[in-house]
């Protein structure tokens, strides 16, 4: 397997910039900033994964662990860490993301994910996530925010 992407490798660092209802039709979206400049990415992502990222980005600690929490702990429990996450590409309207894993033994493993639950489980694992510069030219172009 060739080296996982990452910053400076095609890749730039983003964050978390917003999250917006758009109500005429139904949908929230996910906007992430680009970390290093001024370009930003709108993701449409599902009601169960916004009320994810809301909570998380709020504060608010659920009294038993929701799907990402899940997957978080369970990486955690098998000695691996999130190293990051990367969006790798846009087919056809639909984003495709990979968690980073790094094993305890410091090998890197690609996990395909959709991006939103990609981004939930980045968020509370603290880990970076980064898009191909090829996906964020194709969407980033007249994105007025």
């Amino acid at each position: 397997m060739s080296a996982p992407p990452h910053e400076g490798n095609g890749f730039i660092q983003m964050d978390v910039s917003k999250i917006r209802i758009d109500e005429r039709r139904g949908e929230q979206v996910i906007v992430l900033k680009e970390r290093e400049g001024n370009r930003f990415m709108p993701i449409i992502i599902g009601i169960s994964e916004v009320t994810a990222i809301k909570m998380k980005i709020s504060g608010i600690q659920p009294p038993r662990p929701l799907t990402h929490d899940l997957l978080r702990d369970t990486i955690i429990q098998l000695g691996a860490t999130l190293d990051r996450v990367v969006i790798t590409k846009l087919e056809f309207n639909t984003f495709f993301a990979k968690l980073i894993l790094k094993t305890k033994e410091g090998d890197l493993k690609e996990v395909d994910a959709r991006p939103s639950d990609s981004i939930a489980v980045a968020l509370r694992a603290d880990a970076p996530i980064f898009v191909s510069e090829e996906v964020l030219n194709q969407v980033a172009s007249g994105y007025g925010l």
